[in-house]
């Protein structure tokens, strides 16, 4: 498929009940609306393609760009790949799931991450500390430096209440992340977690809740999985 043809199928995709959604959680045009289980098919035919994915991501349409980072190569993809499209990233659905999930699988992951954090842009911030959420739960302990981790956690702990709207979203994330992936960091990811209690995000007026760091660990771990770890990071 071609990356026109794919915009055409998109197009016939698209509602306007989803573009309203969307819309309320900060998408704006050029996207159509297309619900992210009636993308699956696509991807699934697709499977893996780095130049069909990069053409998709720059015609700056949402749903486009979601569907990229769906069929992204993430061994092709290029630091420089990444950069640019945490800079196009507009939105959470993009900075936060999109680029995040092929960062974390790409070879540059714990780079990017670490860099980006400090980003002065909110929705790259952001994009950074989700990076780490994913590292967590899709790369071995062995893997992970743990001590930076921890690092991690403490600076979550101290700067989450101040910090940016989507930013503090993403840093409750990655306690969560740690918490119920890094076992040997989870007593000290729940100490994090209750001291910085139920972090306070603005949703845009959508039903979606934060999830409240300490309950979320809790149940993960009366249901005996911490430390388990996913194969990839996108869903």
């Amino acid at each position: 498929m071609t990356a026109p043809e794919i915009m055409q199928q998109l197009a016939s995709l698209g509602s306007e009940t989803t573009k309203n959604v969307f819309l309320k959680h900060g998408a704006r045009e050029p996207y159509f609306g297309v619900k992210v289980g009636d993308l699956k098919p696509i991807q699934k035919k697709i499977k893996k393609d780095y130049e069909l994915s990069k053409a998709l991501y720059s015609t700056g349409n949402s749903d486009a760009m979601y569907l990229a980072g769906l069929i992204a190569d993430e061994k092709a993809m290029t630091k420089e790949d990444l950069q640019s499209w945490a800079r196009a990233a507009y939105w959470y659905m993009i900075s936060e799931y999109t680029v995040a999930w092929v960062t974390a699988e790409s070879r540059y992951g714990t780079e990017l991450a670490l860099e980006w954090i400090d980003a002065d842009e909110e929705n790259i911030a952001a994009a950074g500390w989700a990076t780490w959420a994913n590292l967590v739960t899709i790369k071995p302990d062995a893997a992970l430096d743990l001590q930076c981790l921890s690092s991690l956690l403490e600076r979550v702990a101290k700067q989450i209440h101040l910090s940016p709207n989507r930013v503090r979203y993403t840093m409750n994330g990655f306690v969560i992340a740690v918490g119920c992936s890094v076992a040997s960091l989870t007593s000290r990811a729940k100490e994090v977690a209750a001291a910085i209690g139920k972090v306070q995000v603005d949703m845009g007026g959508t039903a979606c809740k934060v999830p409240e760091a300490s309950v979320y660990i809790h149940k993960v771990e009366q249901q005996n999985k911490i430390g388990r770890k996913k194969k990839t990071a996108r869903c």
